[in-house]
């Protein structure tokens, strides 16, 4: 099982991506930017390619090949290794049914479909039943504060994430039933693909 904390956000969608096939890194930030992933992680190229030799020296992508066009500088071009494709794998899951990381399970949610369905639906459950505890929690907190009296100017930001808690509990109500039916498209990468990918790598 991969556990890397060094894996940040950033990393991991890019690791994502990569699953689609070879790239260089011009390419996957011309992508991250187009499908607007930049609403959950700074992406400039600095950090970009930061990332990228990280993950290259973390063993979770690989050089295959360099090219140029023209006067261009010339663009190495990354495959995922097989500690890339699990280190998505795991790092989704293990945010995906947690709470206390609103920017990580951002992430973590974009990338849901690279686990199987029914595995993203229970990892949602257990994270509804958690903010359903939090949420009570904080319910109980503004109650005790009523009956103490507390001015409302130092509820405010108690008040706000009971609104936010409140609002993501309904929100996962109304999705479960959804995403586990089959008529929700759902997908991963096919395992014939997956299969040929690792062997090429264990080779």
């Amino acid at each position: 099982m991969v556990k890397d904390p060094s894996l940040t956000p950033l990393g991991v969608m890019i690791l994502a991506l990569l699953r689609e096939g070879d790239m260089h890194p011009y390419e996957i930030g011309r992508l991250l930017r187009a499908r607007r992933d930049d609403r959950m992680v700074s992406i400039t190229n600095g950090t970009l390619y930061h990332t990228i030799s990280r993950l290259h020296a973390q063993g979770l992508l690989d050089e295959v090949g360099v090219d140029r066009e023209g006067n261009r500088p010339e663009r190495t071009t990354y495959t995922l290794t097989g500690s890339g494709f699990t280190a998505v794998d795991e790092w989704v899951r293990r945010e995906l049914g947690s709470v206390g990381r609103p920017a990580t399970f951002r992430v973590a949610l974009a990338e849901a479909h690279n686990l199987e369905r029914a595995e993203a639906v229970d990892l949602l459950r257990r994270r509804r039943g958690l903010l359903r505890t939090e949420l009570a929690e904080y319910d109980e907190g503004r109650t005790d504060a009523a009956v103490k009296g507390v001015p409302e100017q130092y509820l405010l930001e108690l008040d706000r994430q009971r609104v936010i808690l409140r609002a993501e509990v309904d929100w996962l109500d109304l999705l479960l039933p959804r995403l586990g039916s089959p008529d929700f498209p759902w997908g991963h990468v096919p395992e014939h693909l997956l299969a040929q990918r690792k062997a090429r790598h264990h080779d």
